[in-house]
């Protein structure tokens, strides 16, 4: 692992005693147009919230006299042993938040025993966010109706060290987000998307409404990929497959029978509104797997109550999307890591005050729902 970027007694992440701090500083530090990006979820919100609600519900059910003198919060995804069971979720635009862009936050996930999961919209390309990672990384994919495209981009993930590919299947559109419509989201003039456009390309999709985002998104994205369509993917990569966007047990049954692994989301509430929350989704997509393959959660993830419960009811680790984010505009690297130290250590102890040492030790005892 690299060293720990710390933050100074002078920087105000030295005073951050919580995630709820670094989002404050995080937001304070961006501009209308990247805020409204990374905050705004789908029409009225309501799966945006209900994510965060979802655990705020749940209770937790303490055992105590457990010798917890030692609390070990290790695990692994797919044989990637990890200092705890939090990742980070792929997001595109990084560089909206910071200079140093995914490289900080791939630099952080090393420094922290994490794992890193690369937007196919990410403004560094693969290569470089690849050697910053150094094999801490899984790779997002989206489906491009362009397959010589999407076939030249798995090829650079696996030759930058790519450890899994997830693959989203919950964004054959874009969902409406409001905010970035009305105020015509668009990327900086130094930024790009260089794993899939130039900005030449991306300003010819400019307009006088809308994002830009989801205008050229519209064209991109091969809407017609069905379950079928997989065998085309497992012929293009030797990786791990995750799906990304499951929330009903029928598709996690599907997922298991094409060999995938599942990844619990509703896309941070940005694409459906009013659909399930990540959270709620787990219990009934835990018990259609059966073991069969890993699972995964992102979705209002903020303390580590959160990560507790998550992981006591079947996930095998859960991924943080815009806490990481604001880690990662309120301070750049050292931000990133002091989000993940922060949850860690939360995770820790409510692992302790729980009366459980390991994390394969929790169990869905633990929670009332």
């Amino acid at each position: 692992m690299t060293p720990d970027v710390q933050a100074t007694p002078n920087d105000p992440l030295h005073h951050a005693v919580n995630l709820a701090d670094i989002e404050a500083l995080g937001r304070a530090a961006l501009d209308r147009n990247a805020l409204e990006y990374y905050a705004s979820g789908a029409n009225d919100e309501h799966t945006l919230r209900e994510n965060r609600a979802a655990f705020t519900r749940a209770r937790l059910r303490p055992r105590v006299l457990v010798d917890v003198s030692g609390v070990d919060t290790g695990t692994s995804v797919l044989g990637l042993p990890l200092s705890s069971p939090i990742g980070i979720a792929p997001s595109a635009f990084h560089g909206l938040a910071h200079p140093d862009a995914e490289r900080a936050t791939a630099r952080a996930a090393h420094a922290r025993g994490s794992v890193m999961t690369l937007s196919t919209f990410s403004n560094t390309p693969i290569e470089t966010v690849g050697a910053d990672a150094q094999g801490r990384f899984w790779f997002q994919l989206y489906l491009l109706r362009d397959r010589d495209l999407s076939r030249s981009i798995l090829d650079r993930a696996h030759a930058a060290g790519a450890r899994a590919l997830v693959f989203t299947v919950d964004a054959p559109f874009l969902g409406r987000r409001e905010a970035n419509e009305r105020h015509r989201f668009a990327l900086p003039a130094h930024l790009s998307a260089p794993n899939v456009a130039s900005r030449d390309a991306l300003a010819q999709v400019e307009t006088d409404s809308g994002s830009q985002l989801a205008n050229y998104f519209q064209h991109l994205v091969d809407k017609a990929f069905t379950w079928r369509d997989l065998d085309w993917l497992r012929a293009q990569t030797r990786l791990p497959i995750v799906l990304k966007g499951i929330l009903t047990a029928e598709d996690a049954v599907l997922a298991a029978e094409y060999g995938c692994h599942v990844w619990v989301s509703n896309h941070g509430g940005r694409q459906l509104d009013t659909a399930i929350s990540s959270f709620e989704a787990l219990p009934e997509i835990v018990d259609a797997v059966a073991g069969r393959c890993e699972i995964y959660l992102d979705g209002g993830i903020t303390r580590g109550t959160d990560v507790l419960k998550a992981v006591a009811l079947g996930a095998r680790a859960v991924f943080l999307g815009r806490a990481a984010l604001w880690g990662l505009a309120a301070g750049g690297q050292a931000g990133v890591e002091r989000t993940l130290t922060l949850l860690e250590d939360e995770f820790r102890l409510a692992m302790a005050l729980c009366g459980v040492a390991r994390v394969e030790d929790l169990t869905p005892t633990l929670v009332r729902l």
